[in-house]
């Protein structure tokens, strides 16, 4: 059905769809110029903020110059060159939109804050020992890389890793199969080496 036919409810979910659609074509490469574009423009930003060390306001405030400067130049030679003048694309994204996200991403904040203190409970020693050492390691990284690096690290790897694994899926399962096995037998040897000769109370029997 064609977006003028909706109503403002179909409206807002055929956008985050479209939306959703559109990231997932560009993440998975089904459209190879404008994947490629974005990750061009990606390098692009990190470059001028990372290497150049350009300041994010006066980078923003030079590229809307220069996009003013081409939306007049090319409006004001349309009658000469008998070309339709330029067009911005048009994303409606209304309130009930950005609520859906701002949802979204509430839902996923609180259920990782809850996982989290799950496991900082200590029911599970093997996941907050795994926890920990994740973010000893995410500690480490981030001490040593600035945060405009991180991003640009994490978009490279959004960008780049759901093709592969689509187009090596066999092989990578097969990878991770053995990695994960290899995983359990280095815990269950940490696990009968050390954790296993911790002290620990009396365990309390529960009253019949």
């Amino acid at each position: 059905m064609h977006p003028h036919f909706l109503n403002d409810h179909a409206m807002d979910e055929w956008v985050v769809h479209s939306i959703g659609t559109t990231v997932a074509d560009i993440l998975l490469w089904k459209d190879r110029n404008l994947s490629a574009g974005v990750l061009l423009g990606a390098t692009l930003i990190w470059y001028l903020l990372e290497v150049v060390e350009y300041n994010v306001i006066p980078l923003l405030s030079q590229i809307v110059i220069l996009a003013m400067l081409v939306v007049f130049i090319w409006s004001n030679a349309t009658p000469l060159l008998n070309i339709p003048p330029p067009r911005i694309p048009e994303v409606i994204v209304s309130e009930h939109a950005f609520r859906h996200i701002a949802q979204t991403i509430h839902y996923k904040l609180a259920y990782t804050a809850a996982a989290l203190y799950d496991i900082a409970c200590g029911k599970d020693l093997k996941k907050f020992l795994l926890v920990i050492f994740s973010l000893l390691i995410l500690s480490e990284i981030g001490s040593s890389y600035s945060f405009t690096s991180l991003l640009y690290l994490g978009f490279l790897c959004a960008h780049t890793l759901p093709a592969l694994y689509q187009r090596y899926e066999t092989e990578v399962d097969h990878l991770a199969a053995r990695g994960s096995e290899d995983i359990k037998r280095f815990y269950k040897r940490i696990d009968s080496n050390l954790l296993n000769k911790i002290a620990r109370g009396p365990v309390k029997s529960k009253p019949i």
